[in-house]
């Protein structure tokens, strides 16, 4: 086992290997399938209107409090936005901004408005324009009014936010007013903005809006939503009856993210919810849609740099179901985000204090059934937060205690299902439930949607805005351990039946399934996943097999990941920009040169990871414990670990590769230390319950006599499961058997499955 620390220590020189491989495999593709120049979908001569309204929410909206948004809904289809730019909370300035760019922007102004054009003739022009373009995540600016142009189209702005969306590569818009009453003429072009800043003003202070949840009392809130109710109304009126009506809340207006209200007015639009392929959720989309949405209603190109997609119109409800369930859906996002950080310190807490618990009972060379019952239900939690979300607990008067309460109720009941059925009489039996349970129910989230992993606590949401579909990152490393264990433990009954091949050809069947779940693109579309499971499979499925891993052997497994994630990434960039996922968005980037600064936001995001406090003291206490049992077993686990991997063998080949699917996952995702110590919540717990429930003293297979102080009774007939049952668990002769005089474990002889 040694050695397998080792190996897990050299899977951190895999790290570098997805980037180059992507690279690579994008450039020798990019002469052969090119790189689309445009795009053009949706009406040949329309007009659109895009009205933006930062910091609206869905709680804002009442036919008696905002009857001109009320009215509007109702002609409209409805929808959120996620506003997610690339902090927590998206300023009105960097909103704008990133409708002016196609793709997530910010610039760091400060959370404010965006500056006062300076009028040109009947247009204006935005200042400071030269120095967005010069900024990182200001590159892009321009490229909607740049596009509108270019179809020989003019813009019309009102406000200081719609003239920096509709501005040009030079900062130019051709018509400018500052309120709606001021522009004269709103048929003249076909492309028009209007900022409606009501909801931003009153809580700005010095120009910045301040880092409280929510600054102003309810009553000055509703003042200045029926003002803005008021200013819809005003453009409303002077915007041509053919046009369509583009509305979105792009900014936050606090502290705390929200999911903010879209509507789209156009034929047939009235009761459907508003989604997107960027999220591939019904009723969601994100803030650079709307750039191609506002092109596709204008009939003009779409600039291939633009990432986001038109908006799509999905099933249709009536207005109160709809805002009724649009609203619950913030409530769930926001609930499941402020929640997140209690959940996850009470997670790091209750692992620290166990596996302290654990040493020290174990050191006395005690072997208590409650640590293995406890060991289970940690084990059993974090599956536990997606199979919440078949429950109700967004509808209850207190939807965070709801939804702690209703995780602590299902893992309870997995560990009960774990511990009654027939399969707990074998040591193995409880925690192969609790693994395949986790794996199942991941699989099948992966097949039909993702709905289980979408607002939950180790899962993602909207309202943060990191991920929207497919497989995140800790599910990822949930999903591997659950999928490399549970094949472990059906291939170490498989091996004592002599049917090892077949042993190798399930876990590495099972994985490279789950594996392709993982990163394929509208399913898991999870790029550093396949990277990381490859390893972990390979690995798992040698030791099975008898077989020894060296450095070199891992090392082309990293790149063998690599090179699968890769080849998926560019047949999805084969397919038509609309229908592409991130994953062949990328391999257009890194066919343009572009993808740099994604890396480096990627690769500082996961070094964060690594002074979480939530984090790493799983990891360090778990691995901790780990080695320390394994080096000192005498001291630390009376020699349990050492001797459940000599009757079990299996379970070393499962614990190796899950652990080496953590190091090279928690080093290719920006999740970073989050998805290792997922690794070891999970696997650490069911491998102590195996060591605990293996039994201290098993007769030597043959028939041989009993050594001395050991009972000579004969086994009970063989029976399979039984915990004595030397047909099921035994190993020839009694290698590893710790010295229950001294607490000295002697050497093993090398047993199939051992590094």
């Amino acid at each position: 086992m040694r050695k397998a620390l080792l190996l897990v220590v050299a899977a951190t020189l895999c790290w570098a290997l997805p980037a180059s491989g992507a690279h690579a495999a994008a450039q020798a593709t990019g002469q052969v399938a090119g790189q689309a120049t445009s795009q053009v979908t949706g009406q040949a001569d329309g007009r659109v209107a895009f009205i933006g309204v930062p910091g609206l929410h869905w709680d804002d909206l009442d036919p008696t409090i905002t009857p001109n948004l009320w009215r509007l809904a109702g002609q409209s289809g409805l929808g959120s936005v996620s506003v997610k730019t690339l902090g927590t909370v998206t300023c009105p300035h960097d909103g704008w901004l990133t409708v002016s760019a196609g793709v997530r922007s910010a610039v760091g102004h400060g959370c404010g408005l965006p500056p006062e054009p300076a009028p040109q003739g009947a247009g204006a022009t935005v200042p400071g324009f030269a120095d967005l373009l010069a900024a990182r995540d200001g590159t892009y600016a321009g490229t909607l009014g740049e596009a509108v142009h270019a179809a020989g189209q003019c813009t019309a702005a009102v406000g200081r936010g719609a003239a920096l969306a509709l501005a040009d590569r030079k900062g130019s818009v051709d018509l400018y007013a500052a309120d709606p009453a001021g522009l004269a003429d709103w048929s003249r072009c076909k492309v028009v903005a209007v900022d409606v800043d009501e909801l931003i003003s009153p809580y700005l202070s010095d120009g910045r809006l301040p880092k409280e949840p929510d600054a102003l009392a309810p009553a000055r809130r509703e003042q200045a939503v029926r003002a803005a109710d008021a200013e819809v109304g005003a453009a409303l009126a002077r915007i041509p009856a053919d046009s369509e009506v583009v509305l979105a809340g792009i900014g936050d207006h606090g502290s705390v993210p929200h999911l903010r209200v879209v509507m789209w007015k156009r034929p047939g639009a009235a009761g459907a919810f508003v989604g997107t392929t960027s999220t591939r959720r019904e009723d969601i989309v994100i803030l650079p849609d709307i750039t191609p949405t506002v092109l596709t209603a204008a009939g003009i190109a779409i600039p291939p740099t633009v990432v986001g997609s038109p908006w799509a119109l999905g099933r249709a409800t009536g207005l109160d179901e709809a805002a009724a369930d649009l609203r619950r859906a913030d409530l769930a996002g926001t609930t499941v985000r402020l929640t997140t950080g209690v959940f996850f310190t009470a997670f790091a807490i209750s692992q620290v204090a166990f596996y302290v618990i654990a040493y020290l009972l174990l050191a006395r060379r005690r072997r208590p059934v409650a640590v293995g019952v406890v060991a289970l239900g940690l084990a059993s939690i974090p599956v536990s937060t997606y199979l919440v979300n078949l429950l109700p607990w967004a509808r209850g008067d207190h939807p965070a205690v709801a939804l702690v309460g209703g995780v602590a109720g299902l893992a309870g009941l997995i560990l009960l299902v774990a511990m009654a059925g027939p399969w707990r009489r074998h040591p193995l039996g409880p925690p192969a439930v609790v693994a395949g349970v986790t794996a199942a129910v991941l699989v099948g989230d992966l097949l039909t949607g993702t709905t289980l992993q979408f607002n939950s606590l180790m899962g993602y949401t909207a309202v943060v805005g990191g991920r929207y579909h497919g497989l995140a990152n800790i599910p990822f490393a949930l999903l591997a351990t659950a999928v490399l264990m549970v094949t472990a433990l059906a291939a170490d009954h498989l091996v004592r039946a002599g049917r090892r091949r077949l042993a190798v050809t399930i876990v590495a069947t099972l994985g490279v399934v789950a594996m392709l779940l993982a990163g394929w693109p509208g399913i898991g579309s999870d790029f550093g996943g396949v990277i990381a499971f490859v390893p972990g499979i390979a690995v798992t499925a040698l030791l099975v097999a008898g077989k020894r891993v060296s450095l070199v052997k891992l090392a082309g497994f990293c790149v063998l990941g690599g090179l699968a994630v890769s080849v998926i990434a560019v047949l999805d960039h084969l397919r038509p920009p609309g229908s592409q996922t991130h994953l062949g968005r990328f391999v257009g980037q890194v066919i343009e040169g572009t993808f740099l600064p994604m890396i480096g936001r990627k690769l500082g995001a996961m070094l964060n990871t690594m002074l979480s406090p939530n984090l790493m003291p799983i990891v360090i206490v778990g691995l901790a414990f780990l080695v320390f049992a394994l080096l000192r077993p005498g001291q630390a686990s009376a020699g349990l670990l050492p001797q459940a991997f000599t009757r079990a063998p299996m379970l070393r080949a499962g614990l190796t590769g899950a652990l080496v699917s953590g190091v090279i996952g928690m080093l290719v995702n920006d999740s970073g230390t989050a998805v290792l110590s997922m690794a070891v919540s999970l696997s650490v717990p069911l491998v102590l319950y195996a060591g605990l429930r293996l039994p201290e003293q098993v007769e030597p297979l043959g028939g041989e006599a009993a050594g001395p102080g050991e009972s000579a009774e004969p086994d009970r007939a063989g029976e399979p499961g039984e915990p004595g049952s030397a047909g099921e668990l035994g190993e020839p002769g009694r290698a590893g058997e710790s010295d229950r005089r001294g607490g000295r474990v002697p050497r093993a002889d090398p047993v199939p499955g051992q590094i």
